[in-house]
């Protein structure tokens, strides 16, 4: 995250086309002043950078952009992707139309190989009306003016970018094309111009090189759209408008309007505008686009509802608490789209190969022409093999490889409520071997409720719920809550305790009623010297014991329990199924935490640790030589996560951005803990069979393109027919990457 004197940006960057467009515009915004770093995401066409305003401002930002040969602006709020409809339709349109041309552009090519050979008894048999009155000069100029209207309509963007990144001293997938088309098209005019034997006309071939990249680029655009669809569709969720109520007078506002504990009117069918708690009448809600959970939740007073959320069956009145950016949806939004801008690790060698590939195709061209030059002494071969050799060349899939399939997975993972927080947190989750869980909000609903009071003679019950609630309100721990919940349904009073301190993994001190007051587990009270009363009976087995001394002396306990969750017992069996080694770890004692480790079908427990007890376990475990998974829920984790190969958090609401770990799951729900592996294995196959397919079909189709199975199996590919592979790679990696959107997770 960047630091205080440092800004995040994303800017919508416009004319990229493959890796190496990628590549120029991240180098020029990592030269530019005051930039602590810069990643340019091709799928989205979108620059994140993070810059210091004080050196640098964001207008200097634009300039290198566009000083690298492209063209960029400032977000206008929302999501930032630069793929549009639009885009995609002109491409479309534009390839059509350019194809259509090639094939005409062929048909009638096809009497000027020879004199009355084949195609010429064809045309005088379909068309012969046309044959016999067109002359071959006069196909040739036909054919001139044909392809340079559509070269100027069609292509013009393609040249321009082309001449804009030579401009700038760069080259990309542009300039093999421009190249390859601008040279079969100048020799084509030439011998148009001036006829001779064996100076043979490409016009067919410049036309469809056009058109299949026109047409790659149409499907390109369509594959990404349907990538960052579910991004998109976070961002639609949120409704524009709400209904605000004054003193029961209802009002259509804009939602930018709104203000924390306004009420808002939301009816059935209609989407809740911010996150807010129930005032009056109840509802069922549907949460899936947010958590992934399907099942519609009851929901009435005092509940919470999220932004985005759809309002089922029930108009109800709701009282706001948070807004715009600070809401779960906002939240969620933001991770997947930082997630989807990521770059993984295996794309380092992508990277490093697309930075240096447009010119080492430029010299294989030029390696290809000389060597059919002067070996078959024709200059029309040499072209054709030079040509097929440009444009068959596609840095584009080895570009989207790993960022097409991590953009999707991210997608799907947001939809049924795992957030990956990028490409490295995704691949961490792969090849584990042990996976560690923590016991209070992991395994058990983290919603412990008070079970007994016990106080030492001398004392009363509500004595000890006053104390202890005006500590323990501070807190945010779920036996904390357990108290002053418990607390304030028997309607204790108390006054607000003072200079509140926690005490990571073992409780709480703190002033109350001019007492020093220490509220927390057995080893807390043992560690600072103060003897446990005789008079309270042993721990029952499952509950959880919190203590409570008055100036060093023990007045009482309090005892809770917590339940497993429904299904953490099916997700731990599935979790060894997989053959991982399943531990448990918790602050918690052996009592309590045993019932649960049974129930949840697990052997290996270790309790009574605090945070660095877990750090040192988990240490342990990863010197025996496994990769480790710690999923945990809270600040006492937060260690342990960040040591762990890969650190899973149960996502908690309007916290959500701060937990830690690689990987949130909104619902925090165990099931979804192994739906996190099983999507990071399959994301991570799939980028891997498209970083095969981009490097194998550049190491045989440049080759191939080149001839080198002519000599023996008179194998030479047209340069149309490398076109249409062209466009083909990138799309095959795109659609392989898109089955990721119909990925299931087990049951």
């Amino acid at each position: 995250m960047p630091s205080q004197e440092t800004e995040s940006l994303a800017l919508p960057v416009i004319g990229m086309t493959c890796a190496a467009c990628q590549h120029h515009v991240e180098s020029a915004l990592k030269d530019t002043a005051g930039v602590k770093s810069a990643h340019v995401d091709l799928m989205a066409n979108r620059a994140t950078v993070v810059f210091d305003p004080k050196e640098t401002s964001t207008e200097d930002l634009l300039k290198a952009i566009r000083g690298a040969g492209y063209d960029a602006a400032l977000p206008r709020g929302g999501v930032t992707s630069a793929v549009s409809g639009s885009e995609e339709h002109d491409a479309l349109a534009k390839a059509v139309a350019t194809l259509v041309g090639g094939g005409v552009a062929m048909l009638l090519a096809m009497p000027l190989g020879a004199e009355m050979g084949p195609a010429d008894h064809f045309l005088m048999h379909v068309l012969p009306g046309l044959y016999l009155q067109t002359t071959h000069d006069a196909i040739r100029w036909t054919l001139l003016v044909l392809t340079t209207i559509l070269m100027v309509w069609a292509g013009r963007g393609i040249y321009f970018a082309a001449a804009k990144a030579l401009r700038h001293g760069g080259t990309n997938m542009n300039t093999l094309v421009s190249l390859g088309t601008g040279v079969a098209f100048a020799y084509s005019a030439f011998g148009t111009i001036a006829p001779a034997p064996g100076r043979d006309i490409y016009y067919d071939a410049v036309l469809l090189i056009l058109g299949f990249l026109l047409l790659g680029k149409a499907l390109e655009a369509r594959a990404k759209r349907h990538a960052l669809a579910a991004v998109n569709a976070l961002g639609r969720l949120r409704p524009s408008t709400a209904r605000r109520l004054v003193d029961g007078v209802q009002t259509l506002v804009p939602l930018e309007e709104i203000r924390v504990g306004d009420q808002v009117l939301v009816l059935p069918g209609e989407r809740f505008p911010v996150d807010a708690s129930i005032v009056e009448g109840r509802t069922t809600v549907d949460e899936s686009m947010l958590t992934g959970e399907s099942t519609p939740l009851s929901r009435e007073p005092e509940d919470r509802v999220l932004a985005g959320s759809l309002n089922y069956d029930g108009a109800v009145a709701c009282r706001a608490e948070s807004l715009g950016e600070n809401t779960v949806l906002a939240q969620i939004t933001r991770l997947v789209e930082q997630a989807q801008s990521s770059r993984a690790p295996t794309q380092r060698l992508a990277d490093r190969a697309s930075a240096i590939f447009v010119p080492i195709v430029l010299l294989l061209s030029v390696i290809t022409f000389a060597a059919w030059y002067f070996s078959a002494h024709s200059v029309s071969m040499a072209l054709a093999a030079t040509v097929s050799v440009l444009v068959i060349a596609c840095p584009c899939a080895m570009g989207l490889a790993v960022p097409a399939a991590l953009t999707v997975a991210v997608g799907r993972g947001a939809q049924i409520g795992v957030l990956f927080k990028g490409g490295e947190a995704l691949e961490r989750a792969t090849n584990l071997k042990a996976i560690v869980l923590d016991k209070t909000g992991t395994l058990t609903a983290g919603r412990p409720v008070l079970q007994a009071v016990r106080p030492v003679k001398g004392y009363f019950e509500e004595d000890l719920l006053r104390l202890a609630a005006a500590a323990e309100e501070r807190s945010n721990h779920p036996l904390a809550h357990a108290v002053v919940d418990y607390a304030r349904a028997q309607a204790v009073k108390w006054q607000p305790a003072q200079d509140v301190q926690v005490i990571p993994g073992r409780g709480l001190s703190a002033r109350v009623e001019d007492y020093d007051c220490l509220i927390g587990n057995e080893a807390l009270l043992l560690e600072t010297g103060i003897r446990l009363p005789d008079s309270i009976p042993p721990v029952k087995p499952g509950t959880t014991r919190l203590w409570i001394a008055l100036d060093n002396q023990a007045i009482g306990c309090f005892d809770a329990r917590d339940t497993l969750r429904s299904e953490a017992t099916d997700a731990v069996s599935a979790m060894r199924d997989r053959g991982l080694r399943v531990l448990m770890l918790t602050g918690d004692s052996p009592a309590a935490s045993a019932p649960i480790a049974n129930q949840a079908g697990i052997g290996e427990v270790e309790a009574g640790l605090d945070p660095a007890g877990k750090l040192a376990r988990i240490r342990s475990l990863q010197q025996e030589g496994l990769r480790v998974a710690m999923v945990g829920d809270g600040i006492n984790d937060a260690a342990a996560l960040a040591q762990a190969d890969a650190g899973i958090s149960m996502g908690t609401g309007a916290d959500l951005a701060q937990e830690a770990g690689d990987i949130l799951l909104v619902n925090s729900q165990p099931r979804a803990i192994v739906w996190s592996i099983e999507l990071a294995e399959s994301t991570v196959k799939v980028m891997r069979q498209n970083l095969f397919w981009a490097a194998g079909y550049n190491l045989l189709g440049i080759p191939l393109a080149a001839g080198v199975l002519y000599p023996a199996f008179h194998i030479l590919l047209s340069p149309w027919i490398a076109a249409a592979a062209m466009a083909l790679s990138s799309v095959s990696v795109l659609s392989n990457s898109l089955r990721l959107r119909a990925w299931e997770p087990s049951r």
